[in-house]
């Protein structure tokens, strides 16, 4: 019914024949502050359906997996490598809202940027783009690994935890460690399984942060878990107990003591 013809329904005059009140103001205040409230309304659903720009920073097995799950969600991808042609065939069969481009790009364009890259790469990534990425929310999928990554940096990750590990190293940035538990065969293979879905643990010191990745985390189609700060991220590196497991979330709770 146009609003016009509502608020000229309402206002027939109605009378209670035993109080003898009048409802006509009544009803008109009543549909009056229906079509208000339906124009309010409106706007706050449409934002909070709202996707986020997400730059994924190496679009490799991880990076290439997280962020198709991403665009199959809904939500704007820019897969972004050193040779961006290369990316051709990952972005040509998802459709328009995956593109592919450079890091300075990925990082300009994301309002979330995926870093999924060797983290022996992580320090250079720091020195070249750290104030491009200073303030930006940067999900860290990366774990140090001796034999790829070099005993130096892996024996750093072991003395002081690999979520302040990479803090340091991407200083500024709002960092949350998440999706470096899991293969990405089964990351492609398990995402949006039927209940329970599969957990992944997430930590980080930005709440909001932390709001933003367990959103992504179910939009790829897994449960997020809270494991706590950056300090306990070292919770589910590699070699923690909240590594490689393939559970749902209550069971990785009672994995790692959670409440």
């Amino acid at each position: 019914m146009p609003r016009q013809e509502a608020i000229e329904a309402a206002s027939i005059r109605l009378e209670d024949p035993r109080s003898g009140i009048n409802l006509e103001r009544r009803a008109l205040l009543s549909a009056g502050a229906a079509l208000i409230l339906g124009m309010v309304v409106r706007p706050a659903r449409a934002d909070a359906q709202s996707k986020t720009r997400i730059g994924i920073i190496g679009s490799g097995h991880i990076g290439g997996t997280v962020g198709t799950l991403w665009v199959k969600a809904g939500h704007p991808v820019l897969f972004s490598s050193r040779h961006p042609d290369e990316l051709k065939d990952l972005v040509g069969g998802l459709g328009e809202l995956a593109k592919a481009g450079t890091i300075e790009q990925a990082i300009a364009f994301g309002d979330v940027v995926f870093l999924a890259i060797p983290y022996r790469a992580l320090p250079q990534m720091g020195q070249d783009y750290g104030a491009a990425l200073k303030g930006k929310i940067v999900l860290d999928a990366g774990n140090a690994i001796a034999r790829r990554d070099g005993d130096a940096i892996v024996a750093e990750v072991e003395r002081d935890g690999i979520g302040v590990v990479s803090q340091k190293y991407l200083a500024g940035t709002r960092l949350v460690r998440a999706f470096n538990t899991l293969n990405y065969k089964v990351l492609a293979s398990e995402a949006n399984r039927s209940a329970p879905r599969l957990a992944i643990p997430i930590a980080g010191d930005d709440d909001e942060a932390m709001q933003t990745a367990a959103g992504l985390v179910r939009d790829a189609g897994f449960d997020p878990v809270v494991v706590g700060k950056l300090a306990d991220a070292r919770r589910f590196q590699q070699g923690g107990p909240g590594y490689g497991q393939q559970v749902s979330a209550a069971e990785l709770k009672q994995k790692l003591s959670l409440p």
